[in-house]
């Protein structure tokens, strides 16, 4: 029996002996995978985050010049003759026969002023004349009398002179009375207001039985009348210095008018002052534009396409690609390195949403869209998009695309 018991212990103690070692190999297996998943994950965050610390970029490629590109620049649109008619004569307004808005034709009545006192010193002027006549008259008589004395020796030749050189002052009083009457008569012809040309009557400052002045028409200086010429109208322009050598006389313009957003009103380059303006940096430039059924109006603004020359060797980026530095203009590229390079660029023309590149930017470039202000030479980036990227060129959107959808 008791060998028997002796027998089974050593059994035991081996069984004993395997589960334990199995039970330490098992512990083992799962305390390594345990530090290798561990380690994966550390890695694969350490890798997320050197990713994350990379800046994220879209580049785009500049474009060639395009044709058809147009500048527009706001213009003033006056009348081809415009007139302020002024009072020449002193008193109050007898009647208008046109009023504002009213068509007319030259040397047609505007209105009449009632010039009372102008009357009494043309009626004196006369009066003055007509006694200078008979004076005339009477020193013309004497005169002639005393010649004839002087032939009988009954008076002196010094007489005698003294008689005719009266009558000859007194022929150049009646000149002088004459004058005065002629220049009276003349003011009183200003009494009539009248229009200087064909045209349409744009103002009236005064009403009937309004004081009027010499040279104003109402107390507050204004003229009576505007008369304007809009058979064909004017339009000035201030071109930007950077644009004056491309505007030429005989260059074709489109007038765009708020009021008729459906339609186009040609005009055509006249001449320009062949000077910049100095505070502004402008050359003024004056276009004409024909008015048959009348609807531009003097004072409109208009919004003046003009059609420009294309440039096909300049480049073409979007604004928002420049970077403003302390080293001037430039744009941020990315090399082949997948680090970013900062180019000094030379801007031509100003297009609105992009700018011409005259200098220092290559065609191949890949440059940055919107760059980070904090973007800096060398910095390695990641490009995520590529606007103009041909196929299969990493980073083109489709492979940006289809690397998110993964």
């Amino acid at each position: 029996m008791r060998g028997i018991v002796d027998s089974k212990r050593p059994r035991t103690a081996r069984r004993l002996a395997l589960f334990a070692a199995v039970v330490l190999v098992i512990g083992l297996a799962v305390g390594s995978i345990g530090i290798l998943s561990r380690m994966r994950h550390e890695a694969a965050l350490a890798k997320a985050t050197d990713q994350q610390a990379i800046t994220s970029v879209a580049v785009i490629r500049p474009s060639r010049g395009a044709k058809g590109q147009q500048l527009v620049l706001p213009g003033n649109v006056e009348a081809w003759n415009e007139a302020p008619i002024y009072a020449r004569v002193p008193g109050y307004l007898k009647m208008w026969n046109k009023d504002f808005g009213a068509e007319v034709k030259k040397g047609d009545l505007l209105a009449e002023i009632d010039i009372p006192d102008l009357h009494q010193q043309l009626e004196s002027a006369k009066a003055k004349l007509a006694e200078a006549v008979a004076n005339e008259r009477l020193a013309e008589v004497t005169a002639q009398r005393w010649r004839r004395l002087l032939t009988t020796q009954s008076v002196s030749q010094q007489e005698t002179d003294v008689k005719v050189a009266d009558a000859e002052a007194k022929k150049a009083l009646v000149q002088a009375a004459q004058a005065e009457v002629d220049r009276l008569e003349a003011m009183a012809g200003f009494r009539q207001l009248v229009a200087p040309f064909d045209g349409v009557v744009t103002a009236r400052n005064a009403d009937i039985g309004e004081l009027v002045n010499v040279g104003a028409g109402t107390a507050q200086e204004l003229p009576l009348f505007k008369v304007a010429d809009i058979h064909m109208m004017r339009v000035y322009v201030q071109v930007p210095q950077a644009y004056s050598a491309e505007v030429h006389g005989g260059m074709q313009a489109e007038l765009h008018l708020p009021q008729y957003p459906d339609r186009v009103f040609p005009a055509v380059v006249a001449t320009t002052s062949n000077a910049i303006n100095t505070a502004a940096r402008t050359l003024l430039v004056e276009l004409h534009a024909n008015n048959p059924d009348g609807l531009l109006l003097p004072g409109t603004y208009a919004s003046v396409h003009f059609q420009l020359a294309p440039t096909p060797d300049a480049l073409r980026i979007p604004t928002s690609a420049l970077v403003f530095q302390k080293d001037g203009l430039q744009v941020a590229v990315v090399g082949p390195d997948q680090k970013v390079a900062l180019k000094n660029i030379a801007l031509g023309r100003d297009l609105g949403t992009e700018v011409e590149v005259l200098a220092g930017l290559d065609p191949d470039d890949e440059v940055i869209d919107s760059p980070p202000a904090s973007l800096s030479a060398g910095e390695p980036v990641r490009v995520v998009g590529t606007e103009g990227a041909p196929p299969g060129r990493p980073g083109a959107p489709e492979e940006a695309s289809a690397a998110k959808t993964k």
